[in-house]
């Protein structure tokens, strides 16, 4: 079982992914909705893998996870978009991101993703 932090802007989605993770077993330890809030959730509870949006206010996915990946060189976070672009892929990638999923969510897609990185 994972410890998870899920971070979007979007309530729904994150009640999505909370659903579909622990429907496959995992707890979600925080919830964060910007890119501030998830650094300091990051740092509170130390979680197994952190799932980020990437377009969020305040602060967007990209710069939170080069500013946690300084905090921590060994989180794991996987970014989630709507946008699968291939520059935002590159970007994220190189800020640090360990893989990238796209919106909407599919089960098995979310759980592959996990067993790679537990």
């Amino acid at each position: 079982m994972a410890k998870i932090i899920v971070v979007d802007d979007a309530a729904f989605m994150r009640l999505n992914l909370k659903q579909i993770m622990e429907g496959l077993g995992h707890e979600v330890i925080a919830e964060a909705e910007n890119g501030k809030d998830a650094i300091e959730k990051y740092q509170a509870s130390k979680p197994d893998i952190m799932f980020m949006d990437i377009t969020m206010p305040e602060m967007d996915g990209i710069e939170a996870v080069k500013k946690i990946k300084e905090i921590d060189p060994e989180a794991k976070i996987i970014m989630c978009s709507a946008m699968g672009q291939k520059k935002i892929v590159i970007n994220a990638i190189t800020a640090g991101a360990k893989d990238f999923i796209v919106k909407p969510f599919k089960k098995d897609k979310i759980a592959e993703t996990i067993d790679k990185f537990l």
